[in-house]
């Protein structure tokens, strides 16, 4: 796709979903960064009624380092594969206290040595937590539609990546994770795209 049709998309769907944003709840960069983690293969909302016990008992780095495995497991059990989520949140938490004096770090680089976290949730976290975006995070959504309306016709999330990065200048990479799961959750859904009501039929490969 032409730079110049995907800037027109990213413009027509900021307009459409004008109040698209992250649906994860958090106080801190400590608490965006286990949210995501806890957020793989699981919706937001089962995530935001799960953090608010775990964050009572373990709101940072040092108190999470610090819990019983076991406590840890039975508290993320809702959001699915809790042991493995579980095991990387203490580690992280370790991580985040030996490695970086219990501050998570700012930078992609950084952020990517702790476990638990790949590019992805790192993307995240720096658009989220810091909003300095540095990439666009690419998750079953984005991927969904960036290849169903031809921004990308690739099927690895970094290559997708790789081709939004491409064509997007870079002052819509804190907009484009947002509005393209906004779009795929009300619009062009995974059972159906509904064209009749989409406001980028028009400029959709999909339609050409």
């Amino acid at each position: 796709m032409k730079k110049n049709n995907a800037i027109i998309i990213m413009e027509k769907l900021k307009n459409a979903y004008p109040d698209a944003k992250c649906s994860l709840d958090f106080k801190t960069p400590f608490q965006m960064l286990i949210a995501v983690m806890l957020s793989a293969q699981c919706t937001d909302e089962r995530v935001n009624l799960t953090t608010p016990l775990l964050f009572a008992k373990y709101p940072d780095a040092s108190k999470m380092a610090l819990a019983p495995l076991e406590d840890l497991e039975n508290l993320v059990h809702p959001c699915g594969f809790y042991k493995n989520k579980a095991k990387n949140m203490k580690l992280a938490a370790q991580k985040i206290l030996s490695a970086f004096d219990g501050i998570v770090p700012e930078t992609m680089e950084e952020l990517i040595t702790i476990p638990g976290v790949g590019r992805k949730s790192a993307n995240v976290i720096m658009l989220e937590a810091f909003n300095n975006p540095q990439g666009i995070a690419v998750d079953t959504h984005v991927k969904r539609i960036s290849r169903r309306i031809g921004l990308s016709s690739q099927t690895e999330p970094e290559k997708i990546e790789q081709d939004l990065l491409n064509i997007l200048p870079k002052k819509y990479y804190k907009d484009a994770n947002h509005i393209l799961i906004w779009h795929g959750r009300n619009i062009c859904t995974a059972r159906k795209a509904n064209c009749n009501k989409c406001p980028i039929s028009e400029n959709c490969q999909k339609n050409i």
